[in-house]
C-alpha cells in the first residue's frame, strides 16, 4: 500500500519561505514520477511542479523561478522549496505521485500553507 506523507505547511508572512516534504513509504520511489499540486478555496486543484524519475522537472508559469522541487531517492522523499512567498500561493498543497508506464497515481493527505500579506 503506497502512502504519501507531507509535512511543512505553516503560516508566513510575504515574502518568506517554507519547504514542503513529501515521504513515500509502500512502493519503489525511484519508479514514480513525482508532482506537487495545489488547491484554493472555491479553485480547481493545479499543477504547481513536477519532477520525473530523470529529474526533469516542469512548473507552473506562476511560480517559476521562487519554487524548486527535488526530490531524493534514498529518503524516498520529494521537496518543495518555495520561497518569495505571496498570498495567492495559499491552498492546501498535495503531493502525487504517478506510477511510470501506467495510470496509477496516489494523493498524499494535504497540508496547509497559509501566506499572509
Amino acid at each position: 500500500q503506497v502512502q504519501l506523507v507531507e509535512s511543512g505547511g505553516g503560516l508566513v508572512q510575504s515574502g518568506e519561505s517554507l519547504r514542503l516534504s513529501c515521504a513515500m513509504s509502500g512502493s519503489i520511489f525511484s519508479s514514480y514520477n513525482m508532482g506537487w499540486y495545489r488547491q484554493a478555496p472555491g479553485q480547481q486543484r493545479e499543477l504547481v511542479a513536477r519532477i520525473t524519475s530523470g529529474v526533469f522537472t516542469t512548473y507552473a508559469t506562476s511560480v517559476k523561478g521562487r519554487f524548486r522541487i527535488s526530490r531524493d531517492n534514498a529518503k524516498n522523499t520529494v521537496y518543495l522549496q518555495m520561497n518569495s512567498l505571496k498570498p495567492q500561493d495559499t491552498a492546501v498543497y498535495y503531493c502525487n505521485a504517478e506510477l511510470i508506464g501506467s495510470r496509477l497515481a496516489y494523493w498524499g493527505q494535504g497540508t496547509q500553507v497559509t501566506v499572509s500579506s
